[in-house]
């Protein structure tokens, strides 16, 4: 696994330094992992969903590669990927939305994981925005929150990522969850 993060870190300075080749290199050792965070967003969407998990995944993906980005290694990519999806998701979420003028947002369960939970377009627009707010008011904890919730990383990856301890990633999530269980409508 080591040795599979250094290969990723290498081939993404390669890649921002305009090396092109190295986004060749770069997909195939990505790609099943970008593959389990799009599944696991994806399987809270509604059935019928029009993106499927190859499709969140592509455009995520040519996000991430058409930005000049620094990246400083897997973990890093893959939670900026998580963001990108998550931004997807979001943006058709508003726009079904848009197309149905529903009611308003509904309660989000902020657990670990989206697993088995079915989030509605509202429930999804109702989470981001409530991720906005706390970004504003504390920026750690919500990349905290979309690391994990959307991305999947462990709190350990997360400490690497945002160079802080994993007891203070643990602290970040919780105090973060409860926060936004008093934002979000019940």
């Amino acid at each position: 696994m080591a040795e599979l993060q250094g290969q990723i870190t290498v081939l993404l300075g390669r890649l921002e330094r305009g090396d092109k080749a190295a986004l060749d290199a770069l997909l195939p050792l990505v790609y099943e992992h970008l593959k389990d965070v799009a599944h696991r967003q994806l399987r809270a969407e509604r059935s019928g969903h029009t993106l499927n998990t190859t499709a969140l995944v592509h455009e995520a993906y040519m996000k991430l590669v058409g930005q000049r980005a620094s990246w400083q290694n897997r973990a890093h990519f893959v939670g900026v990927a998580a963001q990108a999806m998550r931004r997807i998701l979001v943006d058709y979420a508003r726009a079904r939305l848009a197309e149905k003028r529903g009611a308003g947002p509904e309660r989000v369960t902020l657990s670990d994981e989206l697993h088995g939970e079915l989030v509605r377009p509202e429930e999804l627009v109702a989470l981001d925005e409530a991720l906005m707010r706390l970004r504003a008011l504390d920026a750690r904890q919500a990349a905290v929150v979309e690391f994990h919730f959307f991305g999947g990383l462990t709190h350990q990856e997360i400490a690497l990522l945002l160079d802080v301890s994993e007891p203070t990633v643990g602290r970040d999530w919780r105090a973060a969850r409860a926060w936004l269980g008093t934002q979000i409508p019940h």
